[in-house]
């Protein structure tokens, strides 16, 4: 996979998929809002992995943001890009290389319903989790179909297959998109991956006060299996995964119930916030 650019890199799956590609020698492009977060963890992956890392703040809910990480991808392997040293620490010259697998990874939990929420909030989700897919991956594919190899992991979830809100439903839109694009680049030598994992222990339910105590321990998964199982898959070509037999027998009832059995027990989403 040469070289992989992952969003949402330094916490939860993202950070994850960044340790597992980088045991694996894949040199790494990283994004992340925080300059300071993106700095520490290249430093570990280099110092413990021996692998070149390159760091790209941004916010993808931004047009600026967007635009640096969509330049990144458009790079090609004969042009060489001067950056300075505090934004990348790296073994070997990986800001003139081209992306070889784009990680669609960034997301959040809106941590609110939709009637009479902040739209700010939705707007904010929006971009990241469906502009920015569709973006970034309209960035990185010319250049991979023209190298005639490359992969697109977009990271959706089980809950595209339920009503809870618009969490879901930007999910659902990932799982369809990369889909479809699987479809549209079959031939090319570039592959379409979505993985669509369970309730995973990470920090994302915390970041909205949710308590994920409201859910028993055996139904969570550890995001160290959620990226081995979505590494996996990219090699092998799959375009949906679901990691755990589990969730893999969830997504199959969710998909033959009928729509007024799934809003009525996987409706708007209940938000177990702390009271």
């Amino acid at each position: 996979m040469g070289t992989a650019l992952i969003t949402g890199a330094t916490s939860g799956i993202g950070l994850e998929l960044a340790w597992q590609l980088a045991e694996a020698h894949h040199d790494l492009v990283l994004v992340a809002r925080s300059r300071e977060s993106l700095t520490a963890v290249a430093e570990q992956l280099c110092q413990v992995a021996g692998v070149g890392v390159e760091v790209l703040p941004a916010d993808l809910s931004t047009s600026e943001g967007l635009t640096a990480v969509a330049e990144r991808l458009r790079l090609e392997p004969t042009v060489a890009r001067a950056t300075s040293s505090s934004e990348h620490a790296r073994v070997g010259d990986v800001a003139a290389r081209p992306i070889d697998l784009l990680v669609n990874n960034a997301g959040f939990a809106v941590g609110q319903v939709f009637v009479g929420g902040d739209l700010r909030q939705e707007r904010r989700a929006l971009a990241v989790m469906v502009s920015a897919v569709m973006e970034l991956t309209h960035a990185a594919l010319p250049g991979m179909v023209a190298r005639g190899h490359g992969a697109i992991l977009n990271i959706s979830s089980v809950t595209a297959l339920t009503a809870m809100g618009t969490y879901a439903a930007h999910k659902a839109w990932v799982r369809t998109f990369t889909e479809g694009l699987a479809a549209s680049l079959k031939g090319t030598g570039v592959n379409a991956t979505v993985v669509c994992p369970g309730l995973v222990h990470t920090e994302f339910h915390e970041k909205v006060d949710v308590d994920p105590g409201q859910w028993p321990e055996s139904a969570f998964i550890p995001a160290e299996r959620v990226a081995a199982e979505a590494i996996e898959g990219v090699r092998r070509g799959k375009v949906v995964v679901t990691p755990s037999r589990r969730y893999r027998a969830l997504a199959g009832a969710l998909k033959v119930a009928p729509r007024s059995l799934v809003r009525a027990v996987a409706g708007p989403e209940r938000s177990g916030r702390r009271g």
